[in-house]
């Protein structure tokens, strides 16, 4: 094939991966109920490298995805066949650390939590927190507008962009944006956070830094029953308080993050609620205040206030560690991604229980309440005939109920494969339309990360057992 010829001109074979026992590891992303095999795996090194990858992508029109860490949740980083996998993980420099204008200039296989560790020094921090944030990527931050923990006060990912460098899928190399706050005309710096990685490949970012808080004050209160958490949040976002994060976890959940790294939550607990205030010393005094008597009338069996850092970070030790302690419950599980209300985030969890119920299946709940993120984890046994389609039909009755409720079917994972046939539930096709169109103005041709978001588009071919929901719809097939 011409077109592999020409990219082992480009890369030596250390950087070049094409037989099929070195293509594993790169098949899936988070989502690893679907595998696709691609052509081949590029790992550049530098820049140039990945421009000259993309526009030799351009000119034979072969598909590519490119990814970081692969930690996405929705099938969104999975490679397509007959495509490439672009794998950015080797440019990981911060190129510049500006601690007078509070900015970070950083290459997109930059690790999450270590653009914080190089700023903390200055008394700085990188806002956004997922809670894959020791391995998750920054170009993959920006592709999926991440969130985590702390999104409520300082918003996603896209807030702390102030502008990028990317090579689009026409070979074409622009910038975006600038390190000033203050910027005119078209935010396309915003318009490429969140788009999935359709319009082309980030090479640089300009990352907004912002001052360590003064002062923390966190609490953990355990309740004898999810709705009852749920309740406390809408108390406390009604009160006019602006924590710096809620969470949420259920017993399932609780159980798994102890079992790891015995976090000491509440033993008897159905649900723990995670709240941290965070700002200047005498704000927080005020607002604990507050917030101590909203907690004490919500109905709690235990409170547990953090009396020192390594009390609030071993609190946060047992939230971070929920997705993957998990495992320790069950072989397979679903991260599903969606959006309620904050004032029906009682009703919502009660459903999700019951809707658990009916299919007979497990669900451990951990989630941003503050902003009404729901993250069900399905447990299910991909042994088991049967077990995924009933986990893959649970999670779509869930993202059914969060537009029934006025919601969202992603906070922050994004549509990928995953959520493609529920797109045209939540948008009219004048949206949908409209959407395309502006993916094309970036990428005329459709070869960057094609088959994901939109429903009628080229289905990658899978890897899976059985009759997956997505092919019963006719979405999704593997011929």
């Amino acid at each position: 094939m011409q077109f592999l010829e020409e990219l082992a001109g480009i890369f030596p074979s250390d950087q070049l991966l094409i037989d099929k026992e070195l293509l594993g590891p790169y098949e899936s992303d988070g989502l690893t109920a679907f595998a696709v095999t691609p052509s081949a795996v590029v790992i550049p090194k530098t820049q140039e490298e990945v421009i000259t990858t993309v526009q030799t992508c351009a000119r034979y029109k072969v598909p590519f995805v490119s990814r970081g860490s692969g930690t996405s949740l929705s099938g969104a980083a999975m490679p397509v066949e007959e495509g490439i996998v672009i794998a950015l993980n080797r440019l990981n420099r911060i190129i510049e650390l500006n601690p007078k204008q509070r900015t970070a200039r950083v290459e997109p296989g930059v690790i999450n939590l270590e653009v914080t560790k190089a700023a903390q020094k200055y008394g700085l921090h990188f806002a956004p927190d997922p809670s894959s944030q020791i391995i998750c990527t920054i170009g993959g931050n920006v592709a999926f507008n991440s969130g985590g923990a702390h999104c409520l006060k300082y918003g996603m990912t896209s807030n702390h962009v102030l502008g990028l460098k990317a090579v689009l899928a026409t070979g074409e190399v622009v910038e975006f944006g600038n390190e000033s706050l203050e910027d005119a005309g078209p935010d396309y710096t915003g318009l490429f956070g969140g788009s999935e990685g359709m319009f082309g490949v980030a090479l640089e970012m300009t990352l907004r830094l912002l001052p360590k808080a003064e002062s923390f004050h966190t609490v953990l209160s355990g309740y004898d029953s999810l709705e009852k958490a749920g309740d406390a949040v809408s108390s406390i976002v009604a009160s006019g308080i602006l924590p710096g994060a809620i969470e949420i976890m259920d017993r399932l959940a609780i159980d798994a993050a102890e079992a790891a790294v015995d976090a000491g939550y509440p033993k008897d607990a159905k649900a723990v609620l995670i709240v941290e205030l965070e700002g200047p010393e005498e704000q927080v005094q005020s607002e604990k205040i507050e917030l101590n008597r909203i907690l004490e009338n919500s109905g709690p069996i235990e409170v547990q206030v953090a009396k020192d850092t390594a009390a609030r970070l071993k609190i946060w030790k047992g939230r971070k560690s929920a997705f993957s302690a998990v495992g320790r419950l069950s072989p397979d599980f679903i991260v599903q991604d969606g959006v309620v209300p904050r004032k029906r985030l009682g009703e919502a969890l009660r459903r999700i229980e019951e809707l658990g119920n009916k299919h007979g299946l497990r669900v451990a709940n951990v989630f941003h309440a503050g902003d009404g993120n729901l993250h069900p984890l399905i447990l299910y046994d991909g042994r088991i005939k049967g077990d995924l389609e009933r986990g893959e039909n649970l999670a779509g009755e869930i993202l059914e109920m969060c537009i029934e409720m006025g919601g969202s079917i992603t906070g922050e994972h994004g549509v990928g494969m995953e959520k493609r046939a529920y797109l045209p539930k939540m948008f009219s096709k004048e949206d949908i339309d409209f959407m395309k169109q502006t993916r094309s103005a970036f990428d005329p041709q459709s070869i960057a990360n094609p088959g994901k978001m939109f429903p009628e588009g080229q289905a990658p071919a899978l890897t899976l057992y059985g009759m997956h929901p997505l092919e019963e719809q006719g979405i999704a097939s593997r011929e």
